[in-house]
């Protein structure tokens, strides 16, 4: 079976108080693959990088970027397996967008996702920030088999196994 490496990029973020309330972005980076593991038929980890620490004021726009060391796997078009994540603390982890840009239901239109087309740069953009979006933010990369996603990795499978991500 083919195993995907799955390397999260996380976005910690909190709110601060200082002449108004502004959230605050700062990043930090997680590998949860074994090196025993590797991206597709590609041979080796693709590793997610983050954007220094972003601040930005309630009611704006924040962008988010995710930038692979290598392509990610391919779906059609401008589309790659490429998935967003947000997750507030003590809550698991809720999926926000599939497929580069696709929402799923029930995520507010202020969450949206784009990539720049080379499988390699992505983007997760908020607009009109609230104090509900402070959290945990991850990119993940992930491939099909006959037409069934696959998220594998040995530090994440329990995770997925424990908490349901609606």
């Amino acid at each position: 079976m083919t195993l995907i490496c799955v390397l999260i990029w996380t976005l910690l973020c909190f709110i601060q108080e200082s002449s108004g309330v502004q959230l605050s972005f700062s990043s930090a980076s997680h590998v949860l693959c074994g090196s025993s593991l590797s991206a597709g038929s590609v041979g080796q980890n693709v590793v997610l990088t983050q954007p220094a620490a972003k601040s930005v004021q309630l009611n704006q726009k924040v962008t988010i970027d995710c930038k692979a060391s290598q392509q990610v796997d391919h779906f059609t078009g401008s589309k790659y397996f490429l998935a967003w994540y947000h997750q507030k603390s003590g809550e698991a982890p809720k999926a926000l967008i599939y497929l580069t840009s696709f929402t799923y239901s029930g995520i507010s239109s202020r969450f949206s996702g784009s990539g720049s087309g080379n499988g390699i740069d992505f983007t997760l953009t908020i607009s009109g920030v609230q104090a509900e979006d402070s959290g945990v933010y991850y990119c993940q990369s992930y491939h099909s088999i006959n037409s069934q996603d696959v998220y594998k990795s040995e530090s994440l499978e329990a995770v997925w196994e424990q908490r349901e991500i609606s």
